[in-house]
């Protein structure tokens, strides 16, 4: 029997999930189908329920639903109890268990797609929001000598370090408060997605050798095009975190591991 795998969002108007573990089915010679299903906005953990009730073996979480279905689980691995949130669940024998893949992929992007070596980088990540919880314990883990969180709200930003920060060094910070320069800028916030430039100083990106704007699909944003106006030496979006994080979920679901540059290579725009 064809095994059922989802993506769960609201809405899902242009998500690639579909065609990305499409991909890795055919890849390798998996026996599954996978769909999208847009949830209402009410009825996330219902229509999960229903997923699952009808022999459905696992399901992606997208926006808005990852604290949902954090929450959902009847268990959680360390990534998705870490952040909160979760972006992917399974269900082992009658219970769903939660893990967030968010942090590996992106971590997995730079230092094997992009061949970018962490240990002992400083880094500068922009914003606070969930993509930020979820990887800075795996910068950490990967040897980043420093991770600075800046943000708006400062709070938030603190809110990460006080939680992590016995795991590596973290720092927390307005933009105001940036101080010297990165061997990696990222940018997280959803600055991108409207077109909008952050207030991080150029001094930040003086011998930069990657700015990693989380976004993808947008072509050389405000962010990117200002860490290369400052001298960064190397720009990337984030579609190889979308293609990375994909693959660790098809892993644990079905133990195998894709590969996954064709997939990028086939979902990349240029950054021009």
């Amino acid at each position: 029997m064809t095994d059922r795998y989802a993506v769960f969002g609201n809405p899902l108007s242009h998500t690639k999930s579909p065609f990305i573990h499409g991909e890795f089915a055919r890849q390798t010679g998996e026996d599954m189908r996978y769909e999208a299903i847009e949830a209402p906005l009410d009825g996330f953990e219902a229509a999960v329920r229903a997923f699952f009730d009808a022999g459905g073996k696992g399901i992606n979480v997208t926006v808005p639903f990852k604290v949902d279905a954090h929450d959902l689980a009847d268990a959680r691995r360390e990534a998705a109890a870490i952040c909160g949130a979760s972006n992917c669940l399974k269900l082992e024998g009658d219970r769903l268990v939660a893990e967030n893949f968010d942090g590996v992929g992106l971590v997995r992007d730079i230092a094997v797609n992009l061949g970018v070596p962490l240990a002992g980088k400083r880094v500068l990540i922009a914003g606070a929001g969930g993509a930020t919880r979820g990887a800075v314990a795996p910068f950490l883990a990967a040897g980043v000598g420093e991770v600075v969180i800046a943000n708006r709200t400062v709070a938030k930003a603190e809110a990460i370090r006080d939680l992590l920060g016995d795991r590596g060094t973290v720092s927390a910070v307005g933009y105001d408060g940036i101080e010297g320069s990165f061997d990696l800028v990222l940018n997280s916030t959803s600055a991108s997605l409207s077109g909008a430039a952050l207030p991080i100083p150029a001094s930040a990106f003086a011998g930069c050798v990657l700015a990693y704007d989380l976004a993808y699909g947008k072509g050389k944003t405000p962010f990117l095009q200002q860490a290369e106006a400052a001298g960064a030496a190397q720009l990337a979006d984030g579609v190889g975190m979308l293609v990375e994080q994909a693959a660790e979920a098809f892993l644990w679901w079905r133990d195998k591991r894709p590969d996954t540059a064709p997939v990028i290579a086939a979902m990349t725009v240029p950054l021009d």
